[in-house]
């Protein structure tokens, strides 16, 4: 049985703008919850993209369904796939990337392997996976679900939510509230840049951030 949704409202051109200028380590300096298992990590490093999170649960070996979806998907989006705890079989490779470059897809996100890194670094497909696998899934036709809650890294993904990927990981946040934590993550990058200046003109970080005088008034003499 397939469950198909509709596809989701997408998030505003200028929100992913704003997001776009944010580490998801900034982030993580204000934020405990939204993030994917680090282990789902970057194959291209380097790359920082937002755009709006389109789901798919697909089980094991069977991909009939991430086939059908790349003629769905719209510019903008980030595709978040739930393997099902498959850490086995690779759904995504050469063709998929193709094919979602194609359609304009900002992005995938696989909680499970991928394959043919290589054509994934050719086309210059943003993606985040579990590793490489040689062993595929197959067109089997037996099941799965678009534009559902899913579970990928351990974080529920509801369709239509924000996504922020980069070299550090994927945090995926309410619409609602991504706008506020994309200005409280810039201010702070930008106070960062005065910080680092502070440093090359002599100043020292413990002063600075006020480690010294937390350490020096618990010190043991």
């Amino acid at each position: 049985m397939f469950v198909i949704e509709p596809m989701p409202p997408q998030i505003p051109d200028d929100l992913v703008a704003l997001l776009e200028r944010v580490e998801t380590a900034t982030v993580g300096h204000v934020l405990h919850s939204g993030f994917v298992d680090r282990r789902i990590a970057a194959v291209l490093p380097g790359k920082r993209v937002a755009g709006t999170a389109v789901t798919i649960r697909i089980p094991h070996a069977d991909s009939a369904l991430l086939h059908w979806l790349t003629a769905e998907v719209r510019p903008g989006d980030v595709v978040l796939v739930d393997r099902c705890g498959d850490d086995r079989h690779a759904c995504w490779g050469g063709v998929i990337t193709n094919a979602m470059k194609l359609a304009g897809v900002k992005a995938g996100v696989v909680d499970g392997p991928a394959t043919d890194f290589s054509e994934i670094v050719r086309v210059d497909m943003p993606m985040w996976c579990r590793g490489p696998s040689s062993i595929t899934t197959k067109l089997l036709g037996l099941e799965g679900a678009v534009n559902v809650p899913v579970s990928v890294g351990g974080q529920v993904v509801h369709p239509g939510d924000a996504v922020l990927c980069d070299e550090s990981g994927v945090i995926v946040l309410d619409p609602a509230r991504a706008r506020a934590v994309a200005e409280k993550a810039i201010a702070m990058q930008e106070n960062e840049i005065v910080l680092l200046d502070r440093l090359r003109r002599g100043e020292k970080l413990p002063d600075i951030s006020g480690a010294r005088a937390m350490v020096e008034a618990k010190r043991v003499r």
